[in-house]
């Protein structure tokens, strides 16, 4: 192909990307004066994509809420977009990619740790200390071999919780505390003597920055993440994608 050739083909690509952007910028002007003219009280919109079939759009809020319409704006679906071939939950697969944090930045230091084995895989937790599924995840993070495991106590389930988990962060071994009580129901003496206690607000102001929602919500050294008392069978898959991508 000529010098020439090869400029006119990279001429016609350049405005065909042009135009494309063009289109799909008119799209998203239309699509967000559709949603404010006849929905007043929807919340702002972050982001306007293309949606994972032809012709549906997503509209992410809220940070990494999601929903979707069609190209004018004229129909609103809520829910999950399902790819039926493997049955893959693809705005759940979006969605993990928006909340995805890098492990580095967790601040650890405010965290109880928990070494199980060689330490060598990794993992973070955040628990509350009155929530049920945190206690039955509990009892299967215990059998996890080889991992070091990070739980962030963030009290968010009412004013109890908010008494344990400083009892529990202020015990002699806040560790050792923490796993009698959410595995064998034994309660933290009171903490009557002054403590620093600020690591609890920060887990839960860290939480609400990074949309954690309820407990548990699991985070792993790859930076997926995945919400709820997730099967241990599941917990070693996600472990060994992690460990391959590290």
């Amino acid at each position: 192909m000529s010098r020439f050739h090869h400029f006119l083909l990279a001429a016609i690509l350049l405005a065909s990307g042009l135009a494309a952007h063009a289109q799909d910028a008119q799209t998203q002007a239309q699509i967000r004066k559709a949603i404010a003219e006849r929905v007043p009280n929807a919340p702002q919109i972050d982001e306007i994509r293309p949606g994972p079939i032809p012709g549906l759009y997503e509209v992410r809020h809220s940070g990494t809420e999601i929903v979707y319409v069609d190209g004018k704006g004229d129909f609103l679906f809520e829910g999950a977009v399902i790819e039926t071939r493997t049955m893959t939950n693809l705005t759940e697969q979006r969605q993990n990619r928006l909340n995805a944090v890098e492990f580095a930045t967790l601040p650890l230091q405010d965290a109880l740790v928990y070494r199980q084995g060689s330490g060598q895989r990794k993992l973070a937790v955040f628990v509350d200390p009155n929530c049920g599924f945190c206690k039955r995840f509990e009892r299967d993070l215990l059998v996890l071999k080889d991992v070091t495991i990070y739980a962030f106590i963030m009290p968010i389930l009412g004013p109890d919780s908010i008494v344990k988990a400083r009892d529990i962060w202020c015990s002699a071994d806040n560790a050792k505390a923490w796993r009698l009580w959410m595995l064998g129901n034994v309660a933290p003496q009171r903490s009557m003597g002054r403590c620093d206690s600020s690591a609890l607000d920060r887990n839960v102001e860290f939480g609400r920055k990074a949309h954690v929602q309820g407990t548990p919500a699991i985070f792993f050294e790859d930076g997926a993440r995945k919400s709820g008392a997730l099967p241990l069978a599941d917990v070693e898959k996600m472990l060994a994608a992690a460990t391959k991508k590290s």
